[in-house]
């Protein structure tokens, strides 16, 4: 009989440049080899959102990330859930023509997919999506109007959704303009993802639900030399249809004090792979505290918040996100990794 699952938990921070991760859902293939290693692989949507496509693996648990901290901090648990009624939250910034788009892109996951779309509000007024980008380069941004994604948040709820897929309108033209630029080339950041995090993140905070985020912008004129990575989101006219195949079947989140058999807790966890210089969020801190292996793949940003410069033990480094899938697979079954490493006495741990 093969090894149980155990549980592993993948971050590749939003909006830091990674060069694997960092763009149009180019971290899938790094979630699918990761589940497979380990059986179950607890991520956040910026991994698997890759515009109108997605890859359904029932081994992977769809998490916000604001969620996923709490997660790791021992806060909450996650409850695999096959089945949720999916609420629309539409910006009233949207102009009618990309309203309908996105009304289009809910259609076609009901008949096409099979999905359960629930209830919709459209805010009263524009949400004013802000972009910014911090001092040492990650993006970053706002809203104008929060109180009334929140009131729209609470309505859907109140309709029986139990997800909530939340499309804002992103400006066309802002002081990030070049950033996106450089990202379709295949450099920098991504200008949209870090006010995307902050928007999904009031939402789980204010609802207990899981929620994902995708932005609105005018379909972007051709472009002959995107780069691959990005290229997932030149497709179409809406990034929805992954957030509503992904948030169909994200766990849901529960007190850790009110956690039934079945569910996932922190204590469950085996495993963290990470970027190494993104090492200071709550959960890598939390599974560092709580000595579960903290595995720091290579994986450029950024940011250089590695273990040394937090002064992190036990920290596994490797080289590429295949040697740390082989390092899961080993925790899993039982071996320990300094024992497959030569010459002998030399590892990777920090």
């Amino acid at each position: 009989m093969g090894a149980l699952p155990m549980p592993t938990v993948l971050i590749i921070p939003t909006g830091i440049g990674c060069q694997q991760g960092g763009f149009a859902g180019d971290g899938l293939p790094v979630a699918r080899l990761l589940a497979a290693a380990s059986g179950c692989l607890v991520t956040h949507p910026n991994v698997l959102n890759a515009a109108s496509l997605y890859w359904p693996d029932a081994r992977i648990h769809y998490t916000e990330g604001w969620a996923l901290d709490r997660f790791c901090r021992g806060q909450t648990a996650l409850r695999p859930c096959h089945r949720h009624c999916l609420g629309l939250l539409l910006d009233g910034g949207l102009e009618p023509e990309l309203l309908e788009r996105h009304r289009q892109a809910a259609a076609a996951a009901r008949f096409s997919l099979g999905l359960s779309i629930g209830p919709e509000v459209v805010t009263p007024e524009p949400l004013g999506v802000r972009l910014e980008q911090g001092g040492s380069g990650i993006s970053w941004g706002g809203l104008n109007r929060v109180d009334l994604l929140l009131a729209a948040g609470r309505e859907l709820r109140r309709r029986g959704a139990t997800a909530v897929a939340v499309v804002t309108r992103f400006p066309d033209e802002s002081p990030m303009s070049s950033l996106l630029q450089n990202y379709r080339h295949g450099h920098g950041v991504d200008a949209m993802a870090g006010a995307e995090a902050v928007i999904s993140h009031l939402l789980v905070r204010e609802l207990g639900l899981p929620c994902a985020h995708a932005p609105a912008v005018r379909p972007l004129p051709l472009l002959s030399d995107v780069d691959p990575r990005a290229a997932a989101e030149e497709l179409g006219y809406t990034f929805l249809p992954s957030v509503l195949a992904g948030l169909s079947r994200a766990p849901r989140l529960v007190p850790a004090a009110e956690a039934q058999g079945g569910d996932l807790l922190a204590q469950q966890v085996g495993a963290l792979v990470a970027p190494h210089g993104a090492l200071g969020g709550p959960a890598v801190l939390a599974a560092s505290e709580g000595r579960i292996p903290v595995l720091a793949v290579h994986n450029p940003s950024q940011l250089e918040v590695t273990a040394a410069a937090l002064g992190l033990e036990g920290v596994i480094n490797v080289a590429n996100y295949q040697e740390a899938a082989g390092v899961v697979l080993s925790l899993r079954e039982g071996l320990d990794p300094d024992a497959l490493q030569r010459p002998l006495g030399q590892t990777a741990r920090k």
